[in-house]
């Protein structure tokens, strides 16, 4: 059997050194890995082959035993290699998360999302009385039945000794699989842990309040779908957002040179219109940011776009000119601004890991207040 000498035992732990904290430092950045061309010759290369030659250029010792200069059955550089070190890296921190949580009580906090896939994350006490919260393990599974889901928890926990006897709290969102009252998630634990006490997530529950609160009111239901459509005729090409941006950009000039707007780091950035999506509501509140800031620029785009040749183009643009000058379109934006300056708030006040379920309690009480402030105002 060949023996490696000590020289070549050095030079092997130098280049897988030096791969470790390459696949280290991409994955705290939450970079990707691999590339679409992953052969010598790429002007453009994989992060990690990319990253590992721009360490050899700083350093000789390095650059003598990676990459061309590595034996052609040891880089140390491929995806299987990677993965390995990803999953070496990934059990010390959980590691570490057990050690931080000890024998002591802990909470989950779990959400599914498409593909099958779940997220779990550990709520704690640190050793310094910090409320702590550590994403602990993302899995795939089967299905989505309650059973599944709760089989997959009890897998990785017990896998780092947690025990399911320390569970003191659950929060998931309000599907009928994580939240049921008999068949859920919530309660197939609540029988073996009678303490795990459940909490419906806190901004979850505003989200639906906002989406449903809406939809009962006519006007403003019919508001929000009047915001998207201009939103989407804007946005619909590159050139428009360009032709966009360079008019904000004449307006901002325009209201600095007569001090109606102050400059300083940070402030009058050129953007774009903000697009909304479906289920989160906070998106809502910054296209009405957006197009606040934007309203002439997105007046004069829909103006441009109405003297279009184009049928279809001239026909939406129209429209979105028609209702973007409305009294009634103009009102509710900036009621709903209001509104959603408040909402905003609380959103983001509940998804602070600091927060607790007292001081959700005491955000929402104060929301209630300013809300019947601007109600009675």
């Amino acid at each position: 059997m060949h023996r490696i000498g000590g020289e070549e035992v050095l030079k092997h732990r130098l280049w897988l050194k030096t791969t470790i904290m390459v696949v280290k430092q991409l994955a705290l950045q939450g970079s990707s890995f691999r590339g679409h061309d992953e052969s010598d010759d790429s002007l453009n290369p994989e992060n990690v082959l990319a990253w590992i030659g721009f360490a050899a250029k700083l350093n000789d010792q390095i650059n003598s035993v990676v990459l061309r200069n590595a034996p052609g059955n040891a880089k140390y550089t491929s995806p299987s290699i990677q993965k390995e070190i990803l999953g070496i890296i990934t059990n010390r921190v959980r590691c570490k998360i057990h050690e931080e949580i000890g024998d002591s009580c802990f909470s989950i906090l779990v959400d599914e999302a498409g593909r099958e896939q779940m997220s779990i994350i550990l709520r704690y006490v640190s050793s310094s009385g910090i409320v702590t919260e550590r994403f602990f393990a993302l899995n795939s599974g089967a299905d989505t039945s309650a059973e599944t889901l709760k089989q997959a928890i009890c897998d990785v926990l017990s896998q780092y000794d947690l025990q399911i006897e320390k569970l003191r709290g659950q929060g998931y969102d309000g599907a009928s699989n994580m939240s049921g009252q008999f068949n859920g998630i919530k309660a197939l634990f609540l029988r073996e842990c009678p303490y795990a006490y459940f909490v419906h997530c806190f901004a979850h529950r505003l989200q639906l309040a906002l989406i449903t609160s809406a939809k009962v009111c006519d006007p403003i239901w019919d508001f929000f779908s009047i915001l998207d459509c201009i939103i989407n005729v804007v946005k619909a090409s590159p050139k428009r957002t360009r032709e966009l941006q360079a008019i904000h950009k004449k307006d901002l000039d325009g209201m600095l040179d007569v001090g109606e707007i102050q400059s300083g780091q940070g402030a009058n950035q050129i953007t774009s219109l903000k697009c909304s999506g479906p289920t989160r509501w906070g998106s809502q509140y910054h296209s009405i940011l957006s197009i606040i800031n934007m309203f002439n620029a997105t007046c004069v785009v829909l103006e441009d776009l109405c003297r279009s040749k184009e049928g279809e183009q001239r026909a939406q643009a129209k429209g979105a000119s028609k209702n973007i000058k409305t009294f009634e379109f103009v009102f509710n934006l900036h009621l709903m601004k209001e509104i959603m300056d408040i909402t905003d708030f609380l959103c983001q006040a509940f998804q602070q890991e600091s927060v607790d379920i007292v001081a959700a309690v005491g955000f929402v009480s104060m929301a209630k207040v300013k809300l019947q402030k601007l109600r009675d105002e």
